[in-house]
Order: C-alpha cells, then structure tokens, then sequence
C-alpha cells in the first residue's frame, strides 16, 4: 500500500488576478516522490474562520477520506500572516498527536511545531541565503554531517519541553530537533532547495515514516 504524504501549502496573493492561491514548490513534491512516498498537497480553505473552537469538521473529513499516513509541514509565509494556514497546521499538528501521525516540520514547519509545543519565535541574523555546518553540542553533527542551506530570520528561542536537540548552527540556533514521544521532527534547512537531493535527509524522513507505522 502507498503512503500518502500530507503537504501543507503556502498562500500566494496574485493581484494581476485578484486570486489567493496555495502554492507548494515543485522540488518538494519530487524530493517526497524520491522516497517512494505519494505526494497529497491539503488544501487551506477547509478550515473556518475565524474558528471558535479547535474542532475542523470538514478538514479532519478531507484528512480521514483521503487516508493521509504522515504530514510535512513546508515553509513559506511568517506565521501570523495568513490566519487560514495558522489554523490549518494547528489542526494538522492536533490530528497528527491524537492519531500518532509522523510528522516533518520544515523551516516554517519547524517554528509552528515549536510553537504548537508552548515556544516562542525570535529574530536571528545570518540566516538568510548562506549555508551552516550543523554542529552536537561542541563537535560536529554526526547525525547531520553535511552544510545545509538557511532561509529564514526567526527562529525557537529554544528548544520546548517535550522536544530534544538534535542539531544547531554555528551561532546556536536551534536547526534541528525530535519529539521525544512522537514521531515528529523538525528542521531548519530546505531539503528541496537543493540541486541534487542529499541522500541523507530523503533517508532520514523514510525511516521517521516508516518506522512510525
């Protein structure tokens, strides 16, 4: 049976047609397709707004009709911008704890993780457009030995409670990081955005995927 992989997507304002559009980079569904997963890009319109309470009929319908098996949460817009995707990954994030879903948190994903998790965002410098060593406490990563690239300017203040460290930059910001009772991890880097996919990352999210079921 295929393992169908979850997509969260971006919201994209295209004036020349006044149309609010979900976007989802091309990379992203080839990078998933190269772990032999099916790509599932949801849709960000199936939840209420504003909601009054943490409850989304016709997303969880959607979500349990479509038998999505895990969830990669992509990156793309700050948190706070769009109120729609806000509650779509919120609910995704409280449907993947209740069923036990893996989950993937990139760049973005990773902050509304940490954020679901009780933390906190703050600004970060040198993030944008450069690449890191991934460092384990004082030493390189073993876990991450390869640079990754950086494209954001806010990251976890730190690491919540219920999650552990994984990998850090240079500086000490937090790159990367497990839940401890979940099958859910996150990191900072986009394994998409690179010209050939590392090995290591496509490896790493089967084995959180598969392992999980």
């Amino acid at each position: 049976m295929s393992i169908k992989i979850g997509i969260t997507q971006r919201v994209d304002k295209i004036g020349s047609y006044n149309e609010w559009r979900d976007t989802l980079d091309q990379r992203l569904i080839d990078w998933v397709v190269q772990t032999g997963f099916v790509p599932v890009p949801i849709p960000n319109t199936l939840v209420r707004v504003p909601s009054l309470n943490s409850h989304q009929t016709i997303l969880e319908n959607w979500l349990n009709a479509v038998k999505i098996d895990a969830i990669l949460f992509s990156g793309g817009n700050d948190i706070g911008s769009v109120e729609q995707r806000d509650l779509t990954e919120k609910y995704l994030l409280s449907w993947a704890e209740k069923n036990r879903k893996p989950a993937l948190g990139i760049c973005r994903g990773m902050q509304i993780m940490g954020i679901y998790a009780g933390g906190e965002l703050i600004q970060v410098d040198g993030h944008v457009k450069v690449e890191h060593k991934l460092q384990d406490g004082d030493k390189p990563s073993d876990i991450f030995p390869e640079p990754v690239n950086s494209f954001h300017n806010q990251a976890l203040q730190e690491c919540p409670g219920n999650f552990k460290i994984l990998a850090k930059s240079e500086d000490g910001s937090l790159e990367a990081i497990m839940h401890k009772e979940l099958p859910w991890e996150a990191w900072m880097w986009h394994p998409e955005r690179r010209e050939s996919f590392l090995q290591s990352d496509l490896e790493r999210f089967k084995k959180l995927v598969e392992n999980a079921e």
